[in-house]
Formats: structure tokens, C-alpha cells, sequence
């Protein structure tokens, strides 16, 4: 019987400069939000999160130009309302066949649960009001530039010349619904009578933001 010749299977790359990179830039990202989700912005600088990191702080101007740059990509990683520029034109075409109504409402609701259930999309919310920093500015910005872009190619023209208007309509909206998340879940009680830690609150909120999207383009 002939001897069997051994195969050498090929061996999966797990180390690389750029494997290696990315594993440093995710253990710095991952740091920087132990921290912040802590302690805050309060005493935050770059050896803080080397070393929480376990990384030479060197790597972090190498990589993020900075903390500034850290912080900003830890922002964009958490946004709760993330949606890709690429996939604009295709939401825009999707949805104009009612001007937007159920994009508006989607929107709303998605943004409700997700700020009910992720503890550091509450978090950004809070430091955007209470902390004046860029990254959290242009954070802001980036949410603000592609609103105006889905309202004025979808959403105006259902509303020019009408009494109604849906922009204020929608910042009511918006801002009841960032209060009433970061309300519920700092254990503050029911809001108007209404527990929105609860499944039948949750709903009756729900209801009633379609209710007045529904009465808006009425």
C-alpha cells in the first residue's frame, strides 16, 4: 500500500495589517463607549481610553487623526436613525406614490423602539443636549441634511399651499417621542396616565402618532 501524501490544507489568515487594524480600531471604539456609557464626556482624553483599550495611544492619532475622531465614529456606529446615502434615491422613489406618509410613520416608530430598547441610543440623545461638542453637532447635522432631503423630494409638495404644516408637525413628534423614551426609561412613572414600559402603552403611543400623520394629510 502506498503511502498516503499529506495535504496541507491552506491556513486561514486571521492576522494582517489590516485585520490587525481593524481588531485595534473596534477594541478603541469598544473602550471609548465603556467609558463614555460610565462617566460621560467628563474627564474623557486619549490616554483614558489607550488604556482601557490596551492599546498604544499613538495607534489612536494613527487611526482616528484623534479622540474627536473616535468619538465621531463611535456616533455614527450608534446612530439610531442611520440610513446609507446610497440608499436615498431608492426611499425617495418608494415612497412617493402617497408623499410620504408611511415613510413618515415608519420613522417615527422606528425611532420610538429604538430608543426604548438600546440604553446608549438614549445616551446620545442626552449628550446632544447637554454637551457641546462637534462630532455630536455634526451628528445632529447628518440627521438634519438627509430630513430636508426626504422632505423636499418626497414629502412638500403634498403640503404647498395648505394650512397644514407637516415640518412642525413632524418636530412635535420627534421631540415627544425623544422626552417620552428618555422619560420611561429613567423609571420616572407613567406619562398622561400612560406606562410606556408597557406593551399596551407602547401600542396606544403607536396608535396615536398614526392617528395624527393620518389627520395631517387628511
Amino acid at each position: 500500500m502506498q503511502d498516503q501524501i499529506p495535504v496541507k490544507m491552506a491556513r486561514k489568515v486571521t492576522d494582517g495589517p489590516i485585520r490587525n487594524k481593524e481588531r485595534t480600531k473596534k477594541k478603541v471604539i469598544d473602550a471609548l463607549g465603556n467609558i463614555l456609557n460610565k462617566d460621560g464626556f467628563s474627564g474623557l482624553n486619549i490616554s483614558k481610553v489607550a488604556d482601557k483599550a490596551g492599546v498604544d495611544r499613538r495607534l489612536i492619532y494613527d487611526y482616528f487623526g484623534g479622540l474627536e475622531g473616535v468619538v465621531k465614529e463611535y456616533l455614527n456606529a450608534k446612530d439610531y436613525w442611520k440610513i446609507n446615502e446610497e440608499d436615498v434615491e431608492g426611499i425617495i422613489a418608494s415612497n412617493k406614490h402617497d408623499f410620504g406618509k408611511t415613510l413618515a410613520t415608519d420613522i417615527l416608530e422606528k425611532t420610538f423602539d429604538s430608543l426604548m430598547e438600546n440604553a446608549e441610543m438614549r445616551r446620545i440623545i442626552t449628550w446632544e443636549l447637554s454637551e457641546d461638542l462637534q462630532p455630536l453637532k455634526e451628528l445632529n447635522q447628518k440627521r438634519e441634511k438627509l430630513g430636508e432631503i426626504l422632505l423636499t423630494e418626497i414629502i412638500d409638495d403634498h403640503f404647498k399651499g395648505k394650512e397644514k404644516n407637516f415640518r412642525a408637525i413632524e418636530a412635535i413628534l420627534f421631540s415627544s417621542v425623544y422626552y417620552l423614551t428618555l422619560h420611561a426609561q429613567m423609571n420616572m412613572g407613567p406619562f398622561c396616565g400612560i406606562d410606556l414600559k408597557q406593551a399596551e402603552g407602547q401600542a396606544e403611543l403607536k396608535k396615536t402618532i398614526r392617528q395624527i400623520i393620518d389627520w395631517a394629510y387628511d
